[in-house]
């Protein structure tokens, strides 16, 4: 089980599972949602993501047909992404607002060429 947190605290999750896969995604919408070079996910079974405080401080934004991005209304914080068709049962947690130490046993790279200008080379 892994513990998480927007920036202010107001909200709190649980990850009650093992994630499948970890990816730094250089998408633009990604980019634009975290004010960086990339976003950095972990997948879950939409079952194994609990909010535990503040559910009801996620606010959602609709970043294409099917995809709904939540975050936190109090300090904005960018906490999930779920709604692709292909993967209806999953969702995906921003790793950055995990309180409790992870660390991935490998880190796919996903619209390598939307990669910014200005950040080092992307490992394959």
């Amino acid at each position: 089980m892994y513990n998480g947190s927007c920036l202010c605290g107001a909200v709190k999750y649980q990850i009650l599972s093992e994630p499948k896969k970890v990816a730094h995604c250089h998408c633009t919408m990604c980019q634009k949602q975290h004010g960086a070079a990339f976003a950095t996910y972990a997948s879950v079974k939409k079952e194994d993501l609990v909010y535990v405080q503040g559910e009801e401080y996620l606010k959602s934004f609709n970043s294409s047909d099917t995809i709904e991005r939540k975050f936190c209304g109090q300090c904005g914080s960018s906490l999930e992404w779920g709604g692709s068709p292909d993967y209806a049962e999953w969702v995906s947690i921003a790793i950055g607002t995990l309180d409790s130490p992870y660390e991935p046993e490998k880190i796919d790279n996903l619209f390598k060429k939307n990669r910014v200008c200005w950040i080092g080379e992307v490992n394959e």
